[in-house]
């Protein structure tokens, strides 16, 4: 098959590439055309141009010797990489130029050598070009600016890179221990440090001699050890699918003599693998069943991108005869076989697909008919519930109106069944026996008043902080934006109470169910009270609608706890009660009331049991949990890819060193360094395959340094946008914010008075000089005057004279704009000295 040669995939465009030496200048240049899918015309249309000038020598033979996509180690970005040669009478000049997704051709590096590469050369991250000759394998890249050799003899060598945060270019080969063993061991080396390792663990030694291209899936190291996935299209007509250097699955492949493979990530219906064939034969194998799916014969070239900008890949074949317009694009056939179909001058659009064995039919059939009877039990428990609603709604209307109509209703027990009281019922037209079935049921859920309930009382201590908790059972007379908690110290000292600052939080638990007590210890924290289904036993328990529970935390410094060695703080509730619950514009009326008192011992030992077993689920780690939740600063960051889908963040976080599933509440991940100040929530939240939201709990460093390392797994397209940020920040955001517009005032004000008086001036600057001869006594005069008005002017540019009235507006103006930044300042030191 004939390589890609002048042809690239990049960045979801096909731009094509030409090398050509001109006659009249001996310039030698490389053009690039790019071409664009437009899906509405089926056709590829052309979106950029350009040039680059390679060389300015005369050269007997200029081509283009590989096209190929790397990472740019310096931008840390996607770059199309083209090397150039031209053959002059001193031997090959070789230069790799790059192609950025903003059109950009720019030189990388160049270097020359006596002999020519051929077809037997590799372009990687870096950039970095590898090539094998004599025996021996040779190497140079953009850090090394040089060309460098194995230190190795190495035979059958193969050449790749592992997919890490920073990847790693390596060479595998066979190496022979001595003259007198003829046993060959496999050697691995890194390019890039100059290491060695145990090629085994990539490749096991018998496929080194018959593999022709390998594609490392996925690498990482751990304890210490190197795993890997690898598939390697061998010379025996196989793909052969590798974890660890063992051999897992093998794929026995349509054509002779393969010669490439590519990936095609197809989003939710899974991945490709694309073997190219020499003789312009092209097949797929779906990776899940690893067997040939579709092949082409008489292609020129394949290309796997996201030409439609749909998130997904497709691959692009480019057939052999092109035509004879000399348009490049003229016979295609761009599919990723899931439904996405796109061809042009072919008789049949779509891929030649080969029946799979009978086998994958019955795995097939069993697959689909195990959703399906997934799918028909959800249904039917929709449909059920959705029948529930509408009797309990039909009665639910029958009843009001009997109400309205002054008639009494009649209901079965069955008919009650599912309905909820909106009043109470006089007691002394219950008889005994429904008053005492009315006790039982509500003994073990208590009454809720109107005023806050507080369930329990907790403290801890982190670091030079304390944090304070209450949980809180009430109604919905009380607003949970006004609640609040605040420390009264007693020492002993004195009589009265010192007041200590707080910083309040309030967190939604959910209601507690029918078997539980008031506490719920299996309710989770953080989420919002889980919506109403259908109700079984709610008689007896009118206040269930209104019932919410809260927990209520207030985070404050040690420094003022510090006079004593055992001090008693008294907790006090703020709160505002509306006087009717149904009249939302009611006055509100504060109320403070004590919830009780903690006994600070600062010499005892307050380990949360969360960081030494997050895997409990009892209300001591819950506890833990809130009150890392009032510590911890809260950031939250809106993850946009335009281009390719997220992957699996949530894996890749799994994988970070010392992270856990919080048991109470699963949603969260604890990442646990060493100690409470190196603790680290993290919940992540999959909007889209595309879109995401990353909610952070840690101190600024640690959210930075994770940013940093997620930058380095995520795609280059991705965007990071803050969504949230510490609330207690605000007061330095406002402050720097007056400093930049005073500063920017400034500016622009003496700008503009300085450039009004230039203006005033240059209307009375005379007009062009006429033309002087400078041999006569007049012209000798006339220069002297306009040399004189040059100094003058000079003069006055640097010593300008301003306008009194307009000096006096720009002192004013800035005056205004310095008392907004004064203020600023003083709200920030008052904080500092505060806090």
């Amino acid at each position: 098959m004939e390589r890609l040669g002048s042809k690239l995939s990049f960045s979801g465009n096909l731009n094509l590439f030409n090398a050509s030496s001109s006659r009249n200048d001996e310039r030698i240049e490389l053009t690039f055309r790019s071409f664009s899918f437009k899906p509405q015309r089926n056709k590829f249309l052309q979106a950029a141009d350009g040039a680059a000038v390679i060389s300015r020598r005369r050269a007997a033979r200029v081509e283009v010797e590989k096209c190929q996509c790397a990472v740019h180690a310096r931008e840390r970005s996607d770059v199309a990489c083209v090397l150039v040669s031209n053959k002059d009478e001193k031997g090959f000049h070789y230069s790799l130029l790059t192609l950025d997704s903003s059109n950009r051709l720019e030189h990388c590096f160049e270097w020359n050598l006596p002999y020519h590469l051929g077809g037997n050369v590799s372009i990687l991250q870096g950039p970095s070009v590898l090539w094998g000759h004599a025996g021996s394998v040779f190497f140079t890249s953009l850090q090394a600016a040089e060309v460098r050799q194995v230190p190795f003899q190495l035979s059958h060598c193969i050449i790749g890179e592992l997919p890490l945060c920073k990847r790693q270019v390596f060479v595998i080969g066979l190496q022979s221990m001595s003259e007198q063993n003829s046993n060959n061991n496999t050697l691995g080396y890194f390019i890039g440090n100059g290491q060695t390792f145990d090629g085994a663990l990539i490749l096991p030694r018998p496929y080194i001699s018959i593999t022709k291209h390998i594609l490392v899936l996925s690498a990482e190291y751990v304890e210490g050890e190197l795993t890997s996935a690898v598939v390697a299209v061998t010379s025996s007509q196989q793909l052969v699918y590798f974890e660890n250097g063992v051999v897992k699955d093998v794929c026995r492949l349509p054509f002779e003599l393969p010669e490439d493979v590519q990936l095609v990530h197809t989003g939710r219906n899974g991945v490709l693998f694309v073997v190219t064939f020499q003789q312009g034969n092209v097949c797929a194998v779906w990776k899940d069943t690893f067997q040939a799916s579709s092949q082409w014969s008489g292609v020129s070239s394949v290309h796997v991108d996201n030409f439609l900008g749909c998130g997904t890949d497709q691959m692009l074949l480019i057939f052999q005869d092109e035509g004879v317009t000399g348009q490049p694009l003229e016979n295609f056939i761009l599919t990723d076989l899931c439904g996405i179909s796109f061809s042009q001058g072919q008789q049949e659009g779509a891929p030649k697909a080969s029946p799979p064995p009978p086998d994958n039919y019955l795995l097939t059939i069993r697959a689909l008919e195990s959703r399906l009877q997934s799918g028909l039990t959800v249904l039917q428990g929709l449909q059920q519930e959705v029948r529930v609603k509408e009797r309990v709604l039909q009665q639910s209307i029958g009843v009001l109106t009997d109400v309205v109509s002054e008639r009494e209703p009649v209901m079965t027990q069955h008919e009650q069944e599912g309905l909820v009281a909106l009043w109470d019922c006089d007691d002394d037209d219950d008889d005994e026996s429904k008053d005492e079935a009315c006790d039982d049921e509500t003994r073990d859920v208590p009454a809720v008043s109107s005023k806050p309930q507080a369930d329990k009382l907790w403290h801890r201590i982190a670091g030079d902080r304390m944090v304070v908790g209450v949980i809180l059972t009430t109604d919905s007379s009380v607003p949970s934006a006004s609640v609040s908690l605040s420390i009264l110290t007693e020492t002993g000292q004195s009589s009265t109470p010192a007041v200590i600052q707080t910083q309040s939080q309030v967190f939604w638990l959910p209601a507690p169910s029918p078997s539980s007590s008031s506490s719920s210890s299996s309710a989770s924290p953080f989420s919002e009270p889980a919506a109403k289904r259908s109700k079984q036993r709610i008689a007896g328990r009118p206040h269930d609608l209104n019932t919410c529970r809260l927990a209520v935390t207030a985070v404050t410094r040690l420094t003022p706890l510090l006079n004593s060695g055992c001090v008693k703080c008294r907790v006090m509730l703020h709160y505002v009660q509306r006087k009717d619950a149904f009249a939302l514009v009611s006055n509100p009326t504060p109320v403070v009331r004590c919830c009780g008192e903690v006994t600070l011992d600062i010499c005892g030992d307050f380990t949360a049991q969360l960081l030494k077993n997050p895997e409990l689920k009892t209300d001591e780690v819950k506890e833990d949990l809130l009150s890392l939740f009032a510590m911890l600063d809260q950031w939250v960051f809106h993850i946009d890819s335009p281009d390719h889908s997220l992957g699996d963040i949530n894996g890749w976080i799994h994988k970070r060193e010392g992270c856990m599933r919080i048991e109470v509440s699963p949603q969260y991940l604890l990442l646990n360094s060493s100690g409470p100040s190196a603790v680290m929530l993290l919940h992540w939240h999959q909007i889209t395959p595309f879109q995401g939201e990353l909610s952070v709990h840690s101190s600024q460093l640690q959210m930075l340094q994770l940013l940093d390392s997620l930058l380095d797994y995520l795609p280059v397209s991705c965007s990071i946008k803050p969504v949230k940020g510490p609330s207690e920040r605000g007061e330095l955001q406002t402050f720097s914010l007056a400093l930049e517009k005073e500063v920017v005032s400034l500016q622009e004000l003496v700008t503009s008075l300085l450039c009004g008086e230039q203006e005033d001036k240059g209307s009375l600057s005379p007009g062009p000089e006429e033309t002087l001869q400078p041999g006569s006594l007049e012209g000798l005069q006339r220069c002297r005057e306009v040399w004189q008005r040059d100094v003058e002017r000079s003069r006055r540019s640097l010593r300008p004279l301003l306008d009194a009235g307009r000096y006096r507006k720009l002192i004013q103006r800035l005056s205004e704009v310095q008392l907004d930044g004064d203020l600023a300042a003083l709200v920030e030191t008052q904080r500092s000295l505060l806090s």
